[in-house]
């Protein structure tokens, strides 16, 4: 159905107001050329923003799709950035006036304007400090979705002993949910969710080499948790992040709520 069948029906009280919403939703997009259907409507549909990947597009594809986030929602997230991709980016601030941010251990560049606060609160802890950059992922997109982040890094089970001060902070700050970083054996999600009554999601790194090695043995590690946890994928720190900061909006409504 079309936008304008959607509005006859909605005029002709065929539609109620929540349906006729529900379908524009589900078909606003904004055709660029022939490179991509821009998805302007998913962080309304889904509460998840969109973002563009910056690998495998050309340093003008990703400048291009970056305007059309920027004219319909007024912010846009790019993750996978590289030094020549942010050198682009750049020409976004003077058409727009907008600030850019670049994370750059994370790859993401983040331009537009502030976000709301919606009082999720999501604990990052990474194993060590080669999966900072995925656990830094996580971070900034769950703070683009509205939360607020406490961060552990480096406190792996080589060290265990390093770990238990780091998850009081976590609990002080009351955390609704937790993203853990780990390459090499991927054990330490299993113990944190092992320790905490807040759902945790592993992401395991590709750190570690040899048999197993690029995050396989991460994977099938947490894969095999004996403490319940959800997985992501390899390096998946952008889906870490957002699963992680979806339940920690919920929760936050569910305050919200039990406080009127």
């Amino acid at each position: 159905m079309d936008l304008s069948d959607t509005l006859k029906k909605l005029k002709n009280n065929e539609l109620s107001l929540e349906e006729a919403e529900r379908q524009l939703r589900m078909t606003n997009f904004e055709t660029l050329s022939d490179i991509a259907r821009v998805d302007i409507h998913r962080a309304k549909r889904t509460g998840i923003p969109e973002a563009i990947i910056a690998d495998c597009k050309t340093c003008d594809e990703v400048v291009s799709i970056a305007r059309v986030h920027l004219k319909n929602e007024g912010r846009v997230i790019i993750t996978r950035v590289s030094d020549e991709n942010y050198s682009a980016l750049n020409k976004l601030v003077d058409e727009t006036g907008l600030d850019i941010k670049w994370e750059k251990r994370a790859r993401i560049v983040v331009m537009g304007n502030p976000v709301e606060k919606t009082g999720g609160k999501v604990g990052v802890i990474s194993a060590g400090t080669a999966d900072i950059p995925v656990a830094e992922e996580a971070r900034v997109i769950a703070e683009e979705m509205g939360c607020s982040v406490t961060i552990i890094y480096d406190v792996g089970v080589a060290g265990i002993h390093r770990l238990f001060p780091g998850l009081t902070k976590l609990v002080q700050a009351g955390v609704d949910a937790i993203v853990v970083a780990a390459g090499r054996e991927g054990t330490l999600p299993t113990i944190v969710s092992g320790l905490v009554e807040v759902p945790v999601v592993g992401v395991p790194v590709s750190t570690g080499y040899g048999a197993g090695g690029k995050g396989e043995a991460a994977l099938l590690s947490m894969l095999q948790s004996c403490s319940v946890l959800t997985v992501v994928n390899i390096d998946a720190g952008f889906v870490a992040g957002a699963f992680a900061a979806r339940i920690a909006n919920l929760a936050a409504k569910n305050r919200s709520l039990n406080t009127v």
